[in-house]
């Protein structure tokens, strides 16, 4: 990654969704760190991330409870979380929403809209 360059944080373990986050990132000038684990979200947090993408399905960390976590740390509050889901767990997407994730989104709708998110959060900046 280029030094000083602004980066998604995604934590994802689905190969399909790495290489078009970072295909679309590449495309519009940002970088992306992909972690599995919550400790490297965390460690990660200091380089103050544009925005965190979290698969809601992914099996390394409890995606719930990161959620929690992330907002209520004072370092990634403000940092806006997009989540996305299969689009029949309606639940998960509520539970989601409850913890604090700032858009919960299908899989599809997400992958359709990817280019749009990051843009926006790369001119948010």
């Amino acid at each position: 990654m280029t030094q000083g360059k602004r980066k998604v944080l995604a934590v994802i373990d689905d190969l399909m969704f790495t290489v078009k986050i970072a295909d679309t990132a590449k495309r519009t000038g940002l970088g992306v760190d992909f972690v599995k684990a919550e400790q490297d979200v965390f460690a990660k947090l200091p380089e103050n991330p544009l925005v965190i993408i979290l698969d809601l399905n992914t099996n390394t960390v409890d995606p719930i409870q990161l959620i929690q976590r992330l907002k209520a740390d004072e370092r990634s509050r403000g940092i806006s979380i997009v989540g996305y889901v299969s689009h029949v767990q309606g639940e998960l997407k509520q539970r989601a929403h409850e913890a604090g994730c700032d858009m919960v989104m299908a899989r599809s709708a997400f992958s359709q809209n990817l280019p749009v998110i990051l843009k926006r959060h790369a001119s948010a900046a």
